[in-house]
């Protein structure tokens, strides 16, 4: 909401000397969301005139069209002769009022004005459109014109009201009433402690029997409808300069007579309004809910089919306005002035003769949830939508219509009917029963009674009893429905940084679950192993599956859809945490960082086989175990999963050597480093899954239960993944279900068994067919080595046809024997070795190396 500073004054009268800031100080420590204040004019000098044009005379010579004009601007240069200006823009004609920068004027973005010659004249000053003077969008997108009785001469900056503050306010939902002048003139007029001229209050007619009929069908999406009519509108009559300057300034572009008024009082009250052209619509106006599939052409010209749900106005045709929303095409106000200058400026003189004269004013209430929703079906926010669905004042109906009636009669001539139509549904105003010393309670500070009772009565309510207040509360402020509420509003008028700062004091409890520990044990050992944490939106688009080379009939392209996505692109819950990582890697290799390895953990989201619609907690109290025991089996299963990224160079090249690329090993090894934090053993061998290299892939299981469960892969991706995601060449990943490799592992610690004895080292190469997992010769030898064994390592591989064979490769292993009890002699080590190998032999096919 945009508050022109000297609109606001109209109602409070502030002192001279507040500037925009210090009002913006003052709503921020009331509790608005001040953004910032706009310095309209700052860097505007003058002399600003305005001129009548005199003559033009078209130059024909050059690429566009060219006008060089003679403007008199009467003694405001000077001498009081004509200020010849060269000039481009075409809507304007001799004998129009414009605005006149002469020279030594300086308009907005450090623009001077001098003269100089152009187009072989000499041009001495500039005919001014509203961009230039930074005004806002006019409608015509060219030369202001003023209208014929504007003095000559006279300053424009004055004129126009280009000197002004204007507060850009973020109202949030529940603060509806603050989306107009009168309710921030209201919060204004409390934070100084000012009286308030409330501009609804005034002189308004009681309903009769002679206004223009109305129906309302559906009561409940419209609790009051408030219909006036005024005729005998001007032709001519056009919106005086200071109302299309204020509605310039909160952010709207003057249109019309009438709907420029609706929109003033609008942004004035807070109360919608729309203007119908009397001569189109077709007997009674009435309110209902639409028929499913009737078509609408709203004012955007857009033509909309309708919902059941959807709330209309109509007449005896059917549908002529989306209530709340929109008004129809079919109903709108001609424009006789605008048609005018289109003409002048050589367009078609369309609604010429058919400008609207007589119009009916539509003042009305409607259910907040309803247009909300409307508004979204539709995708179409408008201003009134913007208001209605955050709450409007149901009794400053009446008064909106009766103000727009009065500028209507004053500014363009017409007259008010005598017929009041106003429709309303039987309601009574809210009370609530609050303790005097409920806020105290909330805030922690005694304010006592006195003051709860004045700030309570300063934001409109009725406060009646001593130590139980009953508040009757304000129509403007729907927001206001329990005792907390209203302590809020003691406390934020208190201000809230007087609110005392204290710490909690929380109960001493267990610390961290062994869940909570495991977490940040694995965050902790692969931050330590070089990789950055990177936390992303759990929502995908089911595009990715695709990208990522995922069966049709894959688990995990079964997904959980939101009702209410925040983005049309990724309307579903996560089944991997890959998509994500995988966005965030190539966005950082664009952006120039091109050695990554990133993690994340968290979780993911699988739909269940049996849907359940979860039931509506109570909100009096706490729920039952079986009613949350209800919630939980309606939700989804979340498994949290943890994966990694890499791609670029895993060891940096420097003097110390050349350094290495990342590969599926290092992959593979952030796998190990998950399972040993969580004291699972992890088996590892060759697998193949959706986006994957499947020669460079590895299947990752664990034992739960003695049943061997498959928890996730790591490896290089394919390079057709690679492509459809951008990523870099040879990028690789990992994902593990970490909740799964939880339940495998044993969280108690166990301290290493330390021997005092030397260690002896049998170094062995073996020669297998080249298919055979190296995982698979590594568990033969273990096995077959005993409880002698310390440690097996890998640490060569070979592969040459000529020496080995064809499809044959050499694996060489150290291993490491070691006693708790004795120095083992060459013999014994010589035989755990030999043992090793046999059973290699056997399981593997493996043969000693010559």
């Amino acid at each position: 909401m945009r508050v022109p500073l000297s609109w606001l004054r109209e109602y409070v009268d502030l002192p001279e000397t507040e500037t925009g800031r210090d009002v913006q100080a003052k709503l921020i420590s009331a509790g608005l969301e001040v953004e910032s204040v706009e310095q309209l004019g700052a860097d505007l000098k003058g002399p600003l005139v305005v001129g009548q044009v005199a003559t033009i005379e078209e130059l024909t010579d050059f690429k566009k069209p060219i006008r060089f004009c003679t403007v008199d601007v009467g003694q405001a240069n000077g001498t009081g002769e004509p200020q010849e200006i060269i000039c481009g823009a075409r809507n304007f004609a001799v004998g129009d009022k414009v605005v006149v920068a002469l020279p030594g004027a300086v308009l907005p973005g450090d623009f001077q004005i001098a003269e100089r010659k152009t187009y072989g004249r000499m041009s001495r000053g500039m005919i001014c459109s509203s961009d230039e003077l930074n005004m806002g969008d006019d409608g015509t997108k060219g030369i202001i014109v003023l209208p014929p009785e504007t003095e000559i001469g006279k300053d424009a900056v004055e004129l126009l009201e280009l000197v002004d503050e204007v507060l850009d306010i973020a109202v949030t939902p529940d603060r509806g009433y603050c989306l107009s002048l009168r309710g921030v003139a209201r919060e204004t007029a409390i934070a100084y402690g000012l009286p308030l001229r409330d501009p609804a209050l005034i002189d308004v007619p009681g309903p009769n029997a002679y206004g223009y009929p109305v129906r309302i069908s559906d009561p409940i999406g419209c609790d009051r409808f408030t219909a006036r009519t005024v005729t005998g509108l001007s032709a001519e009559a056009r919106s005086p300069i200071w109302l299309q300057r204020r509605l310039q300034k909160v952010g709207m572009r003057p249109i019309s007579l009438a709907v420029d008024v609706t929109n003033y009082v609008m942004m004035e009250l807070g109360q919608p309004l729309h203007a119908y052209d009397r001569g189109l619509v077709q007997g009674t106006i009435g309110v209902r809910r639409a028929e499913a599939g009737e078509k609408l052409t709203t004012l955007d010209g857009v033509e909309r089919t309708l919902d059941a749900e959807d709330l209309v106005i109509t007449d005896d045709r059917g549908p002529i306005g989306l209530a709340g929303v929109m008004g129809g095409a079919n109903t709108e106000i001609a424009d006789h002035p605008r048609a005018l200058d289109s003409a002048r400026a050589g367009g078609t003189p369309d609604n010429v003769e058919n400008a609207t004269a007589d119009v009916v004013i539509e003042a009305a209430h409607f259910d907040a949830v309803s247009i909300a929703r409307t508004a979204r079906r539709h995708k179409l926010s408008s201003e009134a939508s913007r208001r209605f669905e955050r709450g409007v004042d149901p009794q400053a109906a009446a008064a909106a219509a009766q103000r727009t009636v009065d500028l209507l009669v004053l500014l363009a001539g017409g007259t008010a009917e005598a017929g009041v139509t106003e429709v309303l549904a039987p309601s009574a105003p809210r009370t609530i029963t609050i303790p005097a010393d409920h806020p105290d309670k909330v805030a922690g500070v005694a304010y006592g009674r006195e003051t709860v009772v004045r700030r309570l009565q300063e934001v409109g309510c009725d406060v009646y009893g001593q130590d139980e207040l009953i508040v009757t509360v304000p129509s403007w402020r729907p927001d206001l429905t329990d005792p907390n509420d209203l302590a809020e509003e003691v406390i934020r008028l208190e201000g809230y940084e007087n609110l005392p700062s204290t710490l909690p004091k929380p109960p001493a409890g267990l610390g961290l679950t062994d869940r909570q520990r495991l977490h940040r044990r694995v965050g902790r050992a692969l931050a330590g192993a070089g990789y950055v944490e990177a936390l992303n939106y759990p929502f995908i688009g089911e595009q990715v599956f695709d990208q990522l080379g995922l069966e049709a009939d894959d688990p995990a392209r079964r997904v959980v859809k939101l009702s209410n996505p925040l983005s049309d692109e990724e309307p579903a819950l996560r089944t991997s945490l890959l998509p994500g990582l995988l966005a965030a890697l190539r966005r950082n290799d664009g952006r120039g960082s091109h050695d990554l390895a990133l993690f994340e953990s968290g979780l993911v989201f699988r739909p269940r086989e049996e849907q359940r619609v979860a039931s509506v907690l109570p909100v009096d109290g706490r729920p039952t175990d079986e009613e949350l025991a209800e919630l939980n089996a309606a939700l989804p299963d979340q498994p949290r999963h943890i994966a990694v990224v890499l791609t670029g160079a895993r060891e940096q090249a420097g003097w110390w050597g050349k350094g290495r690329p990342a590969d599926w090993a290092d992959a593979v090894e952030a796998a190990r480093t998950v399972a040993h934090e969580a004291g699972a053993e992890l088996v590892i061998r060759k697998g193949q899954y959706g986006p994957w290299h499947p020669g460079r892939c590895a299947e990752l299981a664990v034992t739960v239960d003695g049943a061997e469960r498959i928890v996730g892969h790591a490896g290089e991706l394919h390079p057709r993944v690679v492509k459809a995601l951008g990523l870099p060449t040879r990028t690789c990943a990992m994902e593990l279900d970490l909740d799964a490799v939880e339940t495998a592992g044993d969280p108690t610690a166990t301290a290493p068994r330390i021997s005092t004895f030397p260690v002896a080292t049998q170094d062995v190469a073996l020669v297998v067919d080249a298919f055979v997992p190296a995982v698979d010769v590594e568990a033969a030898l273990r096995d077959g080595a005993g409880e002698l064994l310390e440690s097996i390592r890998l640490f060569d591989v070979y592969e040459n046809a000529e020496q080995l064979g064809e499809g044959r490769k050499s694996l060489a292993y150290a291993l490491r024997f070691r006693a708790a009890d004795r120095t083992l002699t060459v013999d014994e080590a010589s035989a755990a070795r030999d043992a090793a190998v046999a059973l290699a032999g056997e399981r593997v096919g493996a043969e000693l190396r010559s």
